[in-house]
């Protein structure tokens, strides 16, 4: 990530989370965000650890990709019971790029696939969302994303 600070740390065994440099930059950035992407970057409780609508600690459910992936991606997170009260639908539009990368955050084992944080930045294309999991990260240039909160249903 180019703000977020994500750091496993063995005298807390677990993630050192500081999404401060990010929300610093955010304002300046906002602008040249599409608006579904802004509205999710800006929305007040995405990186508000104490709220639900908090991105952290959401689980990582699925990731479908249509056989035109430039029509659409779609990335489906599961509330964590302790925390949250909906899952999260992220539905990504015109695709220009998805890569995984299943061990950039592994550390000290522990609890895999869980969202750590993300991060939108502007891209020539509209936008790129990176988005750190316990066990991976997961980056997606696209022109625009559409989040939304809503029941859970297993």
């Amino acid at each position: 990530m180019k703000f977020i600070e994500i750091e496993w740390r063995d005298d807390i065994r677990g993630f050192w989370l500081d999404p401060r440099s990010y929300l610093g930059e955010l304002p300046k950035m906002s602008s040249q965000l599409p608006q579904g992407a802004r509205g999710f970057a800006t929305d007040p409780g995405h990186y508000d650890f104490s709220s639900p609508r908090c991105v952290k600690d959401l689980g990582f459910e699925t990731l479908v990709t249509p056989s035109d992936s430039r029509q659409g991606l779609e990335i489906l997170f599961s509330p964590n019971p302790w925390k949250h009260e909906e899952a999260l639908r992220i539905r990504y539009d015109g695709v220009e790029s998805l890569s995984v990368d299943w061990e950039s955050q592994a550390a000290g084992g522990g609890v895999k696939d869980s969202l750590l944080l993300d991060e939108i930045l502007p891209a020539d294309a509209g936008c790129r969302h990176e988005i750190a999991l316990t066990g991976a990260t997961i980056l997606i240039a696209c022109a625009d994303l559409t989040a939304s909160w809503e029941p859970h249903n297993p």
